[in-house]
């Protein structure tokens, strides 16, 4: 028991994404403190990590998701759409890493704007690197994000061939599938604003409006999409979510989305005001598109 015990906790220590120092990272101010508030929101990452969530042995089907908690690019939800998320996923015999990326900041970074995708493209080299050692199929490596979360998911699905870390042995950093639950995806018009001006700023420039539209960045080798979204979505507008899908219908990604007439914003697992369970159709769409299926 006590051997099992030491198991589990093993598998949920934090890994650092950059053990030997931060790229684009500038020396960290005294009052820039790390710390978790309410709700299990954490502020102020300054050393970024992944967290590993491995499915038991006996239901293992060698898929891999890195989860990107929420929170505006100001904090990171990191219970209800991180740790809740991960051990959902392991039910289902997907092994999970949570990641803490940094938010974007001139107090810690250089160029705040590549921050989080530079979190986000490592985590993806970490686990495609380190696959064998984890049991994982590193061609079923997806990406799933929540809220300003589901930006930075959207642009690892998007932006992969816009490498913004060292890639000395050229890993694949484009992932296998994306999920987005009530993402944030245009800087545009329909923007949610905190996240904008948290990542590009407030007045940023035309260009960077147009490169962080994700709905803009879509191509043909976009990977196979799921998105989740409530109507009546009064933080981050539904249609961010429909803008998506629809950049995906004209490149002909495979894509898969449900709207709920009702939830709001934020509702992580469980949409109160429906019976149906999101994470349900999301495994029916893993597993009708193999990723269920154990080589």
């Amino acid at each position: 028991m006590m051997l099992f015990s030491t198991s589990l906790f093993a598998q949920k220590k934090p890994i650092a994404l950059y053990p030997n120092g931060v790229p684009n990272s500038k020396p960290t101010p005294a009052s820039y403190v790390q710390k978790m508030g309410n709700d299990s929101f954490l502020f102020n990452v300054t050393q970024p990590t992944i967290t590993p969530y491995l499915a038991d042995k006996s239901i293992a089907n060698g898929t891999a998701v890195i989860i990107c908690p929420g929170g505006g690019y100001a904090g990171l939800s990191m219970e209800n759409e991180g740790s809740s998320i991960a051990k959902a996923f392991n039910k289902i015999g997907v092994t999970a890493f949570v990641l803490t990326y940094r938010l974007p900041s001139d107090s810690i970074m250089i160029d705040r704007t590549i921050g989080p995708l530079q979190d986000a493209q490592r985590a993806i080299q970490i686990v495609r690197q380190q696959a064998n050692e984890w049991g994982i199929d590193p061609n079923k490596v997806g990406i799933i994000g929540f809220s300003a979360g589901g930006h930075l998911a959207s642009t690892a699905i998007t932006h992969f061939d816009k490498v913004v870390i060292a890639n000395k042995n050229n890993a694949n950093l484009r992932p296998d599938f994306g999920i987005l639950i009530y993402p944030v995806i245009t800087m545009g018009p329909k923007t949610h604003e905190g996240s904008k001006e948290n990542l590009i700023g407030k007045n940023a420039s035309q260009d960077l409006v147009d490169l962080y539209s994700n709905e803009k960045q879509v191509t043909a080798n976009t990977p196979p999409t799921f998105i989740i979204a409530a109507e009546d979505d009064n933080v981050v507008p539904v249609e961010n979510t429909l803008m998506f899908y629809d950049a995906l219908l004209a490149n002909k990604v495979k894509a898969e989305m449900h709207i709920y007439p009702a939830g709001g914003h934020g509702f992580g697992l469980n949409n109160k005001t429906s019976k149906d369970l999101w994470f349900d159709r999301l495994t029916e769409w893993m597993d009708a598109s193999g990723w269920l299926t154990k080589k």
